[in-house]
C-alpha cells in the first residue's frame, strides 16, 4: 500500500495536501479581514496586511477548491516570501528563531502547488477533462 508504486495514494495525498493547506492559509485571512479567530481585523484593505488578508482568505479558498490553482499559488507564493523577509528577517535569518517558519512553509508549499499543479481531484482537474473530453 505504501510503496511508490501506488498512484492512488499520490493522488490522495496531493489533493489532501492542497486542500487542508489551503483551507488553513484561508484562515490567516479571515483573521485579517474579519478579526475573527482571535484576532482584529486590519484598518484598511489598502495596506499591506490588508492585501496580506485578501491574498489568504480568497487565494487559500480557491487553491483549496482547486480553482485557478498555479496562477494563485504563484501569487501566494509571493506574497508568503515578502511577508518572511518584510517582518522575519529583520528579526534574525533562521525561520525557527525570528517566528518565521509558517511564512517559510506556506512559500515552499505554493511554490510546490504552482510547479505541480493542482491534483486529479480539483476544479482545475475536471474543467480539464471536460475540455478533453470536447476536443476529442
Amino acid at each position: 500500500m505504501f510503496n511508490k508504486e501506488n498512484p492512488g495514494l499520490k493522488v490522495l495525498s496531493h489533493n489532501a495536501l492542497r486542500i487542508v493547506a489551503g483551507l488553513l492559509f484561508a484562515q490567516h485571512g479571515a483573521q485579517k479581514l474579519f478579526g475573527v479567530l482571535g484576532r482584529d481585523a486590519v484598518d484598511s484593505l489598502g495596506s499591506l496586511l490588508g492585501v496580506a488578508g485578501i491574498i489568504e482568505f480568497f487565494g487559500g479558498l480557491l487553491i483549496a477548491a482547486g480553482l485557478f490553482t498555479r496562477p494563485v499559488a504563484f501569487i501566494a507564493c509571493g506574497q508568503m516570501a515578502v511577508a518572511y523577509f518584510m517582518a522575519h528577517v529583520p528579526q534574525g535569518f533562521w525561520p525557527i528563531l525570528n517566528g518565521g517558519e509558517l511564512a517559510a512553509f506556506y512559500c515552499f508549499t505554493w511554490l510546490f502547488f504552482f510547479t505541480h499543479g493542482p491534483g486529479k481531484y480539483s476544479v482545475d482537474g475536471w474543467l480539464a477533462c471536460r475540455k478533453a473530453e470536447a476536443e476529442g
